[in-house]
């Protein structure tokens, strides 16, 4: 088998076996107000994830040695393709990981440029189609990259797999021994142990969730507004509802008279005003009217 396709045989059932456990973690991190991607939850993460990954890769790897090359590696042998997965992949990533984000700036500003060249000497293209035809441009080469060096990666953990291959002892006897060896592997010798253990670890992983939980029982925020508020039945008293109605219509005869009285005033003072103005212009045109000289008929 190529190092390569024992890398993948080997990682991909390992990542997704240990995967559940840690999203339990990560889980409580988060009820105990912790992030499980940075300062002390990203260190407790990683803290539980090395015995987990340490399970996870010697069954996974024993089962792929069993099933798919006939061998049955040597005890204890997870612990020792751990620290040298974890070894090589602590070098391998970073470099992976500056060699993608390198290739892909430089074709970025590749693609930019030829592109504005095209567009200036040959043909305007919208920009829509400038955008995507950049990304179809610098995405591809980018993706071949990343996929090469994935494809490196997995080698190199292939590579470091193999010495456990050759020193694992020949699974001999026929199919049926075979497959009465491989379901004695599987399937526990003490059946009501395990299904209690696994148990009583959910329901302790239960209660601890809900312990590190801020509150157990759902409930509306501080600020919430409620939207359907209940409408209390209102108390009529029929004397204070004829006292403020008398007061209502006393208020009310109080307006209509200050009115009143405010419109007769107007009134006079209009009247005044017109008998000024007449009273002036009499006056007025006796002033201009010529006088009679003696001797002479009016």
């Amino acid at each position: 088998m190529s190092n390569t396709k024992l890398g993948l045989l080997v990682f991909w059932p390992t990542f997704w076996t240990g995967f559940p456990i840690k999203m339990v973690v990560a889980l409580l991190l988060l009820a105990a107000h912790m992030h499980p991607w940075e300062g002390t939850g990203l260190f407790l993460l990683l803290l539980v994830s090395i015995p987990v990954d340490i399970w996870a890769l010697g069954l996974c790897a024993r089962t792929v040695f069993i099933d798919r090359l006939k061998v049955d590696p040597k005890p204890g042998f997870g612990l020792h393709l751990w620290i040298r997965w974890v070894a090589f992949s602590a070098v391998a990533l970073p470099i992976i990981m500056i060699l993608v984000s390198t290739v892909a700036e430089t074709a970025q500003s590749v693609v930019s440029s030829i592109v504005e060249s095209f567009k200036e000497n040959i043909m305007v293209i919208p920009v829509a189609e400038q955008i995507s035809l950049e990304l179809v441009m610098w995405g591809s080469v980018a993706s071949i990259v990343l996929i090469l060096c994935i494809l490196g990666w997995l080698y190199g953990l292939g590579w470091l797999a193999q010495p456990f291959v050759k020193n694992g002892k020949p699974v001999v006897g026929s199919a049926v021994e075979q497959a009465n060896f491989w379901d004695s592997l599987r399937i526990p010798s003490d059946q009501p142990l395990l299904l209690t253990a696994l148990t009583g670890t959910g329901v302790v992983l239960v209660f601890l969730f809900w312990v590190l939980m801020p509150t157990t029982t759902p409930h509306p925020h501080e600020e919430y507004v409620y939207t359907f508020e209940t409408k209390t039945a209102v108390k009529i008293e029929p004397q204070k509802v004829m006292n403020e109605a008398e007061q209502v219509l006393a208020n009310a005869e109080l307006v209509v008279s200050k009115l009143q009285e405010e419109k007769s005033e107007g009134s006079e003072s209009s009247k005044e005003a017109g008998d000024l103005s007449q009273k002036a212009e009499q006056e007025n045109k006796a002033g201009k009217q010529p006088s009679i000289k003696d001797g002479e008929k009016p």
